[in-house]
């Protein structure tokens, strides 16, 4: 099976329950692949948890979810010790992050201090806990949401915590025929019904090939001409920091492997740049005056550079 089959079977049996989202289910895919955690901003009811329990089947993975609301604490998501009298010790238990895939609900919602906690496992990958470091599972995904900024409860996380995560997307509500069938259950009624594609064990073989993936040197030229230039325009206070530039990377390599490719080519650049860059700058007072929204910003980034030519295949 190729991998753009592949792909299209996970989307066949996602779609059972989230019907006309093929491209963030690729998207999602594919940030998996590319070793990245995901945040989907969007308002309640749309769909994100069934969509995160729909992967989770589809992949075999270890599910739990969180819901972030202020009183979470950060042991809640690392874990805590608590005295046994039967063993007469402290005994360790897990918190919600001892899994492959985590839904982290609302993560605007709840503390700073707990959204440090889970954005700290989400980085290292392991959590201690009086002195004694635990190795997550392999693999581990994070996929957060937050409601949109304005919400009652909510707070804007700080763009250090933003950058965290390889991508953003936004659900959005389903379209009119999509809808319907939501009201007719068929949605949630078929969540039974999605079937294993992969496992654990393909996903880190997958992470492994996307790291292989050859990139010409031309492709590095463009990919670090397209970051630094949102360090440099005039609309833009904060711009996309290396660790954004090794995801646009990292989300390029991917998106090859699963289009069959062993070589990335300068679309799989342009085409990931606004989920991986747009959460990771901050307009200017002048950009936010004329109404200029981070997706302008980066549509006028990417007319900025010219595209190399050839196919930068290896050799």
């Amino acid at each position: 099976m190729s991998n753009k089959e592949m792909i299209n079977d996970i989307q066949n049996e996602i779609g059972k329950v989230i019907s006309g989202k093929d491209d963030i289910i690729k998207y999602i895919f594919t940030a998996i692949v590319a070793k990245g955690h995901i945040l989907l901003e969007d308002v309640p009811g749309v769909g994100k948890t069934t969509l995160a329990v729909a992967f989770s089947r589809t992949l075999n993975l270890s599910y739990r979810r969180m819901q972030f609301t202020p009183d979470v604490l950060p042991s809640d998501v690392v874990g805590f010790s608590m005295y046994n009298k039967k063993i007469n010790d402290f005994e360790y238990k897990p918190g919600v992050s001892m899994c492959n895939l985590l839904l982290a609900d609302e993560i605007n919602r709840t503390s700073p201090k707990t959204q440090s906690a889970l954005l700290e496992v989400m980085e290292e990958k392991k959590v201690t806990v009086e002195g004694e470091t635990r190795i997550l599972p392999n693999p581990f995904i994070v996929i957060a949401t937050q409601n949109p900024t304005g919400y009652v409860g909510t707070q804007k996380l700080p763009e250090s915590q933003l950058d965290r995560f390889m991508i953003k997307l936004s659900m959005g509500y389903p379209d009119f025929n999509d809808e319907i069938s939501v009201y007719k259950g068929k949605s949630y009624d078929a969540l039974s019904d999605v079937n294993q594609i992969l496992s654990g064990d393909d996903i880190i073989e997958l992470q492994k090939k996307a790291c292989d993936v050859y990139v010409e040197e031309s492709i590095y030229d463009y990919l670090t001409r397209l970051v630094r230039i949102t360090r440099e325009d005039d609309n833009i206070s904060l711009g996309v920091s290396p660790r954004g530039g090794i995801a646009l990377l990292s989300m390029a390599k991917a998106t090859a492997l699963l289009s069959d490719r062993d070589y990335v080519i300068p679309e799989d650049i342009v085409g990931n740049i606004d989920c991986v860059c747009t959460h990771r700058i901050v307009p200017s007072s002048k950009a936010k005056a004329s109404g200029i929204n981070e997706e302008k910003i980066m549509d006028a980034v990417k007319n900025k550079i010219d595209m190399p030519l050839g196919n930068s295949k290896r050799g």
